[in-house]
């Protein structure tokens, strides 16, 4: 029996809503096990502006240094849209990531059967749907330098965002896609714009040379990230691992999310790298749905995506893939009995709030567990 350190940051909007559902399996395991889980909780985003100043304090950056794992609600909101650029909400997720050195974000878009008919797309091209997204997480557009936004006079101003990545940072982003396919279906599809950006160029060689030097076994093919886009709307079930850069993988998982019927269903995974002397690695675990300003407080937004990803930190930063797959079958049986919240309510469904969500899974995991 091992115990877990959980750092937990439900931050803004319907982050603390959905959080709750998370605590309340937390509260399962730490009474039935078999491991246990230590959790402190803390403000980051705009919560944390209004206490501190600070999107995120550096006795929060210490809990999460501290932490085997965190997990991460959402962040932002109208509230803050004034507040200065390197102070906005959004700042304290993009610190947790940058100091933690969590460079790979994985992004499953897997489809429940259930679900099908909840897609924007055609049940025949979205059922049975499992595909993983990665994005490379801590250099490229996001944080490349120079970035300003300069005076020309005469009323003109020029915005600055420098696209930089670096061998290594291809290297390993690329490397954690083929050990991925390994375990999945055995393909990546590299995407950029090697066309007309320079950084795709180099991506594109990198990829390739580490392809052919140590993943000769993974089938591998290049797109073009736009035409990644289209293709994951007209044939979505012929990839199996999606790696690509900072910028394009923010959106292509954005895409990929609405083929699973919705923002609310949709976990992910960002990990570092693992220590050579404990074995672990720094990992934040968030659903990508954002804070959703609009249902906040209501108690109707989707938790599945939070739940979701504390399965994805079983898997894996505790090594618990039993149970992750047992928090996936309860997922798939909450739905298959017909319960919906809003966002992918369909005829003859019964839309419930997010409480009675969190707690029809809770009862289908009960019922693996025993």
């Amino acid at each position: 029996m091992a115990t877990h350190k959980l750092l937990l940051l439900p931050g803004d909007g319907i982050g603390p809503e959905v959080m709750a559902e998370v605590k309340r399996l937390i509260e399962f395991f730490n009474k039935k096990g078999p491991d246990k889980f230590e959790t402190e909780e803390a403000l980051v985003g705009g919560c944390a502006f209004d206490a501190t100043g600070q999107a995120i304090t550096d006795p929060t950056m210490a809990q999460a240094q501290a932490a085997d794992a965190v997990l991460f609600g959402a962040v932002g909101g109208p509230k803050w849209d004034k507040v200065p650029y390197d102070l906005r909400p959004e700042a304290g997720l993009l610190r947790l990531r940058k100091d933690l050195a969590l460079y790979a974000n994985l992004r499953p878009a897997v489809t429940y059967p259930a679900l099908a008919d909840a897609s924007s797309l055609k049940r025949e091209l979205v059922d049975g749907l499992d595909i993983m997204i990665l994005r490379e997480l801590t250099g490229g557009v996001y944080f490349g330098e120079p970035k300003t936004i300069s005076d020309l006079g005469n009323g003109q101003k020029r915005a600055i965002d420098t696209q930089v990545y670096d061998t290594y940072e291809i290297e390993r982003i690329g490397r954690v896609a083929f050990e991925l396919a390994r375990k999945r279906r055995n393909k990546v599809t590299s995407m950029e714009k090697r066309n007309v950006m320079k950084s795709g160029v180099l991506w594109n060689e990198v990829v390739t040379a580490l392809h052919a030097r140590e993943f000769k076994d993974v089938q591998l093919e290049h797109m073009l990230a736009d035409a990644g886009g289209m293709q994951l709307v007209r044939n979505p079930k012929q990839f199996d691992v999606i790696v690509c850069d900072n910028l394009f993988g923010d959106m292509l998982s954005d895409v990929a999310a609405m083929l699973t019927g919705s923002l609310g269903m949709l976990a992910s995974a960002s990990l570092g790298e693992v220590d050579p002397k404990t074995k672990k690695r720094k990992a934040l675990y968030e659903p990508v749905h954002g804070s959703a300003p609009d249902i906040a407080g209501k108690g109707v937004a989707n938790p599945i995506a939070m739940i979701a990803s504390f399965g994805m930190a079983l898997r894996y930063s505790f090594n618990m893939g039993k149970q992750a797959d047992m928090i996936d079958q309860a997922i798939a049986a909450a739905l298959a009995k017909g319960l919906r919240t809003g966002d992918i309510k369909s005829p003859n469904t019964k839309v419930v709030g997010t409480h009675e969500m969190g707690s029809a899974i809770l009862e289908e995991f009960e019922k693996l567990a025993a």
